[in-house]
């Protein structure tokens, strides 16, 4: 099969969200449609807890799920289901907000260093009013793959690199989209075929070091995302040192209408979304 080539490269761009939690936002805005069926991607993390101690105070979603990894550090999530869950280093989250949630998130350490990254997934119109979900994923149940020298973790998704197997040991393993955390830690660089169906969206995520893509004679730093066209497998040199996040899945190819922490298909959706947060009912089962 023919490599893909790289159709757009983007730079993130510091923001802050939350009670002032500085972080940069890789993508997420106008066209959320290219990015289908991802919404958004922060990588957050400093040395500084002023940076990030003032967390994420209780706040809504309807109509998508978030993933969250963390690659150091300590979050705790509270949402109005009674759910507690602590991500620590190397762990994951994933929660559904269906028709509602209302959760926060806070750091559980007033110093030293915190880095990871959160992504908002689209759902489709059929499950956007779904029960809401939350599911904690320790570092240990996170599968970690080894193919020629580079760490392969599946935080969802299996398939193949080098025409050898990725495994994923979570419930959600099987099911769109993929979502892979790799790191390379010796001193050359490593050439990688992934597999991808056609049809998908691809998209990496430089989180450190350097990454080449051949068919584009591209070649990329730390903070840049490619975005990959629609055909073929992924090829790649992933450079010394380096690490990045692998995004993959099928485009829902449904209206994206968001306003702040609601994703649905439609203004009126939205306008309802508003009211049921303001009426209290936004976490109330429909009749």
């Amino acid at each position: 099969m023919t490599a893909r080539k790289v159709i757009e490269v983007i730079r993130g761009r510091a923001t802050s969200d939350g009670n002032g939690v500085n972080l940069l936002r890789v993508f997420g805005g106008p066209r959320p449609e290219r990015f289908d069926p991802f919404l958004i991607l922060d990588d957050f993390g400093s040395d500084n807890p002023d940076d990030y101690i003032a967390g994420f105070p209780p706040h809504p979603h309807r109509g998508f799920r978030t993933v969250t990894y963390m690659l150091q550090g300590h979050f705790e999530h509270r949402d109005h289901m009674g759910n507690v869950g602590g991500i620590k280093d190397g762990g994951a989250q994933w929660m559904t907000a269906g028709r509602g949630v209302i959760h926060s998130e806070m750091p559980k350490q007033t110093d030293g260093k915190l880095r990871g990254f959160q992504l908002w997934l689209n759902l489709p119109s059929k499950d956007k009013m779904m029960a809401p979900d939350y599911q904690n994923i320790e570092s240990g149940q996170i599968a970690e793959n080894h193919i020629d020298g580079v760490s392969i973790r599946a935080i969802a998704g299996a398939g193949q690199v080098n025409q050898q197997v990725v495994n994923s040991h979570t419930e959600i393993a099987d099911t769109e989209p993929q979502i892979w955390y790799l790191s390379h830690s010796g001193k050359t660089a490593k050439s990688l075929t992934i597999s991808q169906k056609s049809g998908r969206n691809v998209m990496i995520y430089i989180a450190q070091g350097e990454l080449a893509v051949e068919a584009s004679q591209w070649r990329g730093t730390a903070g840049s995302l490619v975005r990959f066209e629609q055909q073929g497998d992924v090829q790649i040199s992933l450079g010394p040192d380096s690490e990045i996040l692998l995004l993959a899945g099928q485009p829902l190819q449904e209206p994206i209408v968001q306003y702040g922490p609601f994703v649905m298909n439609s203004q009126a959706q939205i306008d309802q979304a508003i009211t049921d947060y303001q009426n209290g009912a936004l976490t109330t089962p429909a009749v």
